[in-house]
């Protein structure tokens, strides 16, 4: 199959690349705003040289800016929308106007989408719940599925939870520093709901989705919640950690300098949702982690 990946070079467009290219028939396009030399055997494509006469199978669109990489400024909320935006409808234009119609886009999301939920409200939230705020994580995703979902081909929208990665990828290589100098703790009250999925599930959950759309006749728009079935609080998620590392986790952040740091951002570690992924477990698929303390101590 030749696929074409939007955001291949990030965390999780690194992992799903490795995993297609395992298979020798798949043949892997990036596409970046300019031209660089990869280190995997995938061919770079600018956005401009998406043409008519390319044959793609399968469009994956993961584009957009680290949302927790810089304080939301009033420019830092537009960047991240147009860093979303402007990429998709580039892809939607060229799927309306290749010869050859791709058979599937996925197209990246977030459990943001759900908004805020109280650490206390034990409802779960699957891919038929509304959204419980407004906040601008809310609006990011949602301005980013309603474009998505004007593609003129089948559409599988993938709202992500916080994936973790062991080997100290993604949000771990952010944390695992200061948990192995024993200066890890919980934020805030620790209570808010972290739902999370292992880089492993996530990748397969993926490849799930894009053989189900392959080999069954599935709805032409669709929503999948990529999490593990059993979300943790903040606090759970600390002690976790710090046992495997075996590692102190007696700090703690109080949410106030959080907020006086980070501002607005600070929802990103100060709430959460309790999210469930209703869709594909009823579809079949099998979480290899349903456990956090199983994952991060499995070898």
């Amino acid at each position: 199959m030749n696929i074409l990946i939007t955001g291949g070079s990030g965390f999780l467009g690194n992992a799903l690349t490795d995993e297609l290219l395992k298979n020798p028939n798949n043949h892997l396009f990036w596409v970046s705003r300019k031209a660089f030399t990869p280190n995997k055997k995938v061919t770079i494509l600018t956005y401009d040289e998406l043409n008519d006469d390319l044959k793609i199978d399968i469009v994956i669109n993961l584009a957009g800016a680290g949302i927790a990489d810089k304080r939301w400024s009033n420019v830092r909320k537009q960047e991240l929308l147009d860093s979303r935006l402007i990429p998709t409808q580039k892809l939607l234009d060229f799927i309306k106007s290749t010869h050859y119609k791709p058979k599937l886009l996925i197209n990246g999301s977030a459990i943001g989408y759900y908004g805020v939920q109280s650490f206390n409200d034990n409802r779960q939230l699957d891919e038929t719940s509304p959204p419980i705020c407004n906040d601008f994580s809310n609006e990011l995703c949602t301005k980013w599925e309603i474009l998505a979902n004007t593609a003129t081909i089948k559409t599988a929208i993938i709202r992500t939870g916080v994936v973790l990665d062991k080997t100290g990828k993604g949000i771990l290589k952010r944390l695992l520093p200061q948990f192995q100098f024993g200066l890890g703790g919980k934020l805030g009250n620790g209570l808010q709901t972290m739902s999370w999925i292992s880089i492993d599930d996530w990748v397969r959950a993926v490849l799930f989705i894009i053989n189900k759309n392959l080999s069954d006749d599935l709805a032409y728009r669709q929503i999948y919640n990529l999490t593990a079935p059993n979300s943790v609080n903040n606090q759970a998620f600390t002690q976790a950690l710090g046992k495997f590392l075996n590692r102190p986790t007696l700090f703690f952040v109080p949410a106030f300098i959080l907020k006086a740091i980070l501002g607005e951002m600070a929802t990103l570690l100060l709430d959460g949702q309790r999210v469930y992924p209703k869709v594909l477990l009823e579809m079949g698929f099998e979480f290899e982690y349903n456990n956090i303390d199983e994952y991060l101590t499995t070898s």
